[in-house]
């Protein structure tokens, strides 16, 4: 009814579920005891008697206001329940478990009962819940459009754009969600009648007719797409359309807010461009977040214009660091403590390490120097991926520089700098845009650069100085051939802010034109700089061109890592089952059609790390071919964000094991031992030489003399005549 607010808090020194007066007088009520974990996302039931939360351990919990008595509703093996709402009035709790295949899967628990109903099976994924007010129907949504989208690189599918929204029927009495439509005359109900069924309604709590309840199933005639964020109003279903993930870019398609009529069966936006939003109890209001702030909108058809600022300039916190620093060091012992891997903290004592360097925080002046103390704490556990860094401290903005992708050298004779060299690219992508090879830019190696803007460049001056604070813009050079005005010409370049991705790019590509060289171009050569969105693009980029190579040198050395690998080593590992000819064609095809067929080797190094060391052993355990080089980092406990602390900062705790298929454990503090150990030693790197590589493509071209590997010609057409 308002009165109140339920909240979460650590102030015990654990998460406790506490009522408070919703004008802040008084003092809190303290609902829970005993809590020894993260609890999430307290919510009323709509009679005020009870209030729903989950916790980390994949509990579902049910407390009674009056009583304090707490009820375990359920227990997902699998995580944390992020599902769950309350019927009208109160009398049942909808939500999701996990199936062990990863779908989730409809429940309802009834007050009063001791084992929730299943209401779905495991064959299709639900999420997101919400009740008709009326009691009538529960929404829910569901992936159920099968409609591929094809890969244009290759033959292959991916889903998107798969969701529906449907109404479970809760009774079996209850009519079509939208029913036929009539042109018969109806006549209006009588208002006492209707003021009298709607009381009934509120004294009770709704009947659910559980036989049969997954079948009452009626879809809500909206097209598939990408769909959350479900809620219901008297009369509306609200949800968010998104576009699809990239990974490395932003979706094509901004969030919007959808709300749907079930009077005029027809869906319309309601807010764009939207980062949440929450639904007023009543269903009348929708508090939207966008970018700029908060605007609140009337929850109807034509709500999209009834948009409201809410400001927040007045919403202040008088915060004594001392303090928040000491709530953060709690804060980041209890996350390791409920999310670490292994609950036995490596063999660690691990509320014996909190007191260790709880005394530590005497001495923490700066934000920065928190940090240190965690970075040491949490370093006790001897695993990687334990990072800990940001906070309310201000870094100083890094000025940015205009750069042309060159390299410069001094020409001490004539007190000028040179264009030693420039950068190559790709120019057709904007990462590997080399901004003195573009068109219509007329500078060559050897030019003497004798102004910036105007501004003359002599040997004395450092010439980034002029490049300082031009990134945006145009900049223009004078070079020449002699290393005075005379003869000079002016060109104009788009500056790049770094040079590093030109710099790697000439390295790949220096790999590649060296691999080719060394074997006659019957061996290619790809390296993934990280398991994330570069990496993967770097795959497609090299991998399918070269396809049809008899060798491939799969170079993951200074990998950064991500969470990819396992796409990666799914393609490289497809073998060609058969072959196949077109009529006008003499070149064999393979049934997949992208599959490799030669002979692989992988390069690794102490700087392949995380996924980057993943990769490597499952290359070995798929039979992909021999690893060359040293042994990797050794960190593959995965990380999650669990949100950030309570400044701002961020705190990643390891928390997802990589086991082979016997349940042991793998890599981490161990990392994984190539089969063939090269050094790339200091004489041999400054020679220009990579005795890695050199190895790899020594032992690709031995397995290829061992084992040739070639598509077959186009066999004689077979005679039918017979």
């Amino acid at each position: 009814d308002g009165r109140k607010i339920a909240f979460i808090s650590d102030m015990t020194g654990e998460e406790e579920l506490y009522l408070l007066d919703q004008g802040g007088s008084g003092e809190p009520e303290q609902l829970t005891v005993d809590g020894d974990a993260m609890r999430y996302a307290p919510i009323w039931a709509p009679d005020g008697q009870r209030i729903a939360f989950s916790d980390k351990n994949g509990k579902l919990w049910v407390v009674n206001v009056d009583s304090k008595a707490v009820t375990l509703v359920a227990d997902d093996m699998q995580g944390a329940i992020n599902a769950y709402a309350w019927s009208p009035n109160g009398g049942h709790l909808a939500f999701i478990l996990s199936e062990v295949n990863g779908f989730g899967s409809i429940h309802i628990w009834r007050v009063g009962d001791e084992t929730p109903h299943r209401v779905t099976s495991e064959m299709y994924n639900e999420f997101d819940l919400a009740w008709d007010p009326e009691g009538k129907y529960l929404y829910y949504l569901s992936d159920r459009e099968y409609t591929p989208q094809i890969s244009s690189i290759e033959w292959n599918f991916a889903t998107d754009r798969e969701t529906f929204l449907y109404a479970l029927a809760l009774r079996d009495d209850v009519e079509p969600p939208l029913p036929p439509e009539s042109d018969e005359v109806t006549l209006e109900e009588d208002e006492d009648e209707e003021e009298a069924e709607e009381g009934d309604g509120e004294k009770a709590y709704i009947d659910i007719d559980f036989e049969g309840l997954g079948g009452r199933v009626a879809r809500i005639p909206v097209e598939s797409d990408n769909y959350g964020g479900l809620s219901a109003a008297k009369g509306f279903i609200l949800f968010t359309r998104g576009g699809p993930f990239y990974y490395g870019r932003s979706p094509d398609i901004e969030t919007e807010l959808k709300i749907f009529s079930l009077e005029d069966r027809e869906a319309k936006t309601l807010a764009k461009d939207i980062q949440g939003y929450a639904l007023s109890f009543d269903g009348s209001k929708a508090l939207v977040r966008h970018a700029s702030g908060f605007k609140l909108y009337d929850v109807s058809a034509e709500g999209k214009d009834s948009a409201k600022e809410v400001s927040t300039a007045n919403l202040k916190a008088r915060i004594v660091p001392q303090e928040e620093w000491a709530e953060i060091f709690e804060e980041v012992w209890r996350r390791y403590r409920d999310f670490f891997y292994v609950d036995n903290m490596h063999g660690y004592d691990w509320a014996a390490l909190r007191e260790q360097y709880r005394p530590w925080l005497e001495h923490v002046g700066h934000r920065s120097d928190l940090n240190y103390v965690i970075g040491e704490m949490i370093a006790e556990l001897s695993v990687g991926h334990a990072y800990v860094s940001g906070g309310d401290f201000e870094l100083p903005e890094r000025r940015s520089v205009a750069l042309p992708g060159a390299e410069l050298e001094l020409d001490s004779q004539a007190d000028r700098y040179r264009i030693a060299k420039i950068l190559p690219g790709h120019n057709e992508e904007e990462e590997y845009r080399s901004p003195l090879t573009e068109i219509g830019v007329d500078v060559q190696a050897g030019d003497y650069l004798l102004a910036i803007d105007g501004e003359e460049v002599t040997g004395s001056m450092n010439p980034y100085r002029l490049l300082r604070d031009k990134a945006d813009r145009q900049v223009e050079l004078t070079v020449g051939t002699a290393p005075t005005m005379a003869g000079s010409r002016k060109v104009t370049f788009k500056p790049i802010t770094a040079e590093t991705s030109l710099r790697y790019l000439a390295w790949v590509q220096g790999n590649y034109d060296r691999v080719s060289e060394m074997t006659d171009r019957r061996v290619g050569y790809m390296h993934i700089p990280d398991m994330g969105d570069t990496g993967l693009s770097e795959f497609i980029k090299w991998y399918y061109p070269q396809i049809r190579k008899a060798g491939l040198i799969v170079d993951v050395r200074g990998n950064g890592g991500g969470n990819v690998s396992q796409m990666l080593i799914e393609r490289l590992g497809r073998k060609p089952l058969g072959t196949g000819f077109g009529r006008n064609s003499e070149v064999a095809g393979t049934y997949p059609g992208t599959a490799f067929y030669g002979h692989m080797a992988c390069l690794l190094d102490e700087d392949s790390a995380s996924d980057g060391d993943i990769f490597p052993y499952y290359f070995r355990e798929a039979g992909l071919g021999p690893l060359i080089g040293k042994r990797t980092w050794g960190g593959v406990v995965g990380i999650a964000g669990r949100g950030p602390l309570i400044d701002g900062g961020t705190i990643y705790v390891p928390e997802f094991s990589t086991n082979d298929m016997q349940g042991n454990w793998i890599i981490e503090g161990i990392g994984v031992e190539p089969d063939i150990e090269v050094e790339n030693d200091p004489k041999s790197v400054l020679e220009g030489r990579d005795p890695q590589l050199e190895r790899a493509v020594e032992e690709v071209l031995k397995a290829i003399e061992a084992d040739p590997r070639e598509l077959p010609s186009r066999p004689d057409p077979p005679v039918k005549t017979d």
